[in-house]
């Protein structure tokens, strides 16, 4: 749905009010005066709302239930919308861990955290990956208040390969970087008849035979300041595989965006997995896809290693 409108000049504060409202509901822009957000009644309702305000205001607005013809794609806007939520994780994220620093943090700290975290949480429409990063930080700051270890895991933190195998990998529909990499992991390294399941929820309570990975709660997720495919390599054994090492130190860069490795590598991997998500909506296609670049990937980093 978009929203266009024209703003009188007086007074002044009416801009800022607008651009503050649009802000506060999520929407993005397209352009200076067109603002968009996903359809569904409660978003139109949200916007007949604020045109009415620009309209009592003085101003010019129309709302729009838009078909995206050419120019954008459906994928561009949604990379729009996760984009300013990403920016939102973000800043919560590195907020955590600069009480992480100075910690521990008081209750009333985190609790502010918490909402900023719920606030975000409530207009990122699409799931954008960056909500893991925060969630692990806000795990982390929680753990050394209380210093006790993290018991929301269902398995503990050394995995037997064996104990993987068979079981059904549950994850959030729409799989970007992490994600993909991690299902690549789990049926090129640890069981090549992995079943994949992908849910519309940013929770899951699993079933009998299923393992979460990259999703709040998951038994592999976030940890500390690994992603959730090095989580995984971690606790499944799989450590002393430097071509696996290689692509966690990438993805880990590409996830969680702080440059803490560096590779020269990490561009193009990540140009390679946007294609993939571009091509397709399809999570076992994007899977499929992103899969033999990897295997490529990995080949090379591990004959590297016998080189050396």
């Amino acid at each position: 749905m978009a929203l266009l409108h024209q703003l009188p000049t007086k007074p002044p504060y009416l801009r800022v009010k607008v651009w503050r409202r649009l802000q506060t509901i999520g929407a993005v822009p397209l352009k200076n005066a067109v603002h968009v957000l996903p359809k569904s009644d409660a978003n139109e309702a949200t916007l007949r709302v604020l045109l009415e305000e620009i309209v009592v205001a003085g101003g010019d607005a129309i709302l729009l239930d838009a078909i995206l013809l050419a120019g954008q794609s459906d994928a561009d806007v949604r990379g729009l919308f996760d984009a300013a939520r990403d920016a939102d994780y973000s800043e919560i994220a590195q907020a955590a861990r600069l009480l992480l620093e100075t910690g521990p943090a008081s209750g009333a700290e985190i609790v502010k955290l918490e909402k900023r975290l719920g606030d975000a949480a409530m207009l990122d429409f699409f799931g954008a990956h960056g909500r893991q990063d925060a969630e692990a930080a806000l795990a982390e700051l929680d753990r050394q208040r209380y210093q006790h270890p993290d018991v929301s895991r269902s398995m503990p933190a050394s995995d037997e390969p064996r104990d993987l195998i068979g079981k059904t990998w549950v994850t959030r529909r729409g799989v970007h970087v992490d994600r993909i990499a991690c299902a690549w992991l789990i049926r090129r390294f640890i069981d090549r008849n992995a079943v994949f399941k992908f849910v519309d929820g940013r929770s899951y309570a699993p079933e009998a035979g299923e393992l979460r990975f990259d999703m709040a709660d998951a038994e592999f997720t976030h940890e500390e300041d690994r992603c959730s495919f090095e989580t995984i390599v971690m606790r499944a054994g799989l450590g002393e595989d430097a071509g696996l090492v290689a692509i966690g130190e990438i993805i880990h860069d590409l996830d969680i965006a702080d440059a803490k490795f560096n590779r020269p590598e990490t561009a193009g991997l990540g140009a390679m997995l946007s294609g993939v998500c571009a091509s397709t909506d399809d999570d076992l296609e994007r899977i499929a896809k992103a899969g033999d670049a990897l295997d490529q990937f990995h080949a090379f980093f591990s004959a590297r290693r016998v080189e050396r």
